[in-house]
C-alpha cells in the first residue's frame, strides 16, 4: 500500500472507534500533520509525522506502516511509533492531573437545609459586591 486516507488510517490504527469520529476530530482541528491542519481525504505516506489530541492527551507519532483495515490492537500498534518526548510529556501531564485531584477532599456528607441556605445567602452577598 502506498497511500491511504488519514481518516481510514486513524480508524485502522485504533485512535478512534469509527471513521466518523476520526473525520470529526480531523475537521475539529484535533489532528495535525507537520504542524498544519489536514482534511479527512489527505493521503498519508510512511514516515509522516502526526499530532493527535484526544481528551487531555496530545500524541506525536510517526507513521511506520499503512493500512485501511481495522485489525487487532497489537497489529494496530505496529502501524505507528510515538516519539519519546510525547511519551514523557503525557506521563508528566498525567502525574500533574493526579496530584491536582489528590489535593481535593470532598465533604463527608451533603449540606443540610440550613447549611444550603447559608451557602446561598453567602453567594448572593458575594454577587452584590
Amino acid at each position: 500500500m502506498e497511500k491511504v486516507r488519514i481518516d481510514k488510517w486513524l480508524w485502522a490504527a485504533r485512535f478512534f472507534k469509527t471513521r466518523a469520529l476520526a473525520k470529526a476530530a480531523i475537521e475539529g482541528g484535533k489532528v495535525h500533520m507537520a504542524g498544519q491542519r489536514v482534511k479527512a481525504s489527505k493521503e498519508l505516506k510512511t514516515g509522516a509525522q502526526l499530532t493527535i489530541r484526544q481528551g487531555w492527551d496530545e500524541k506525536e507519532i510517526r507513521i511506520d506502516a499503512l493500512s485501511d483495515k481495522r485489525r487487532g490492537a497489537t497489529e494496530a500498534a505496529a502501524l505507528y511509533t510515538e516519539t519519546e518526548q510525547s511519551l514523557l510529556d503525557r506521563e508528566r501531564r498525567a502525574a500533574e492531573r493526579k496530584a491536582a485531584n489528590n489535593s481535593h477532599y470532598p465533604p463527608d456528607q451533603r449540606p443540610n437545609k440550613k447549611q444550603r441556605r447559608q451557602i446561598h445567602r453567602f453567594q448572593r452577598e458575594q454577587n452584590l459586591d
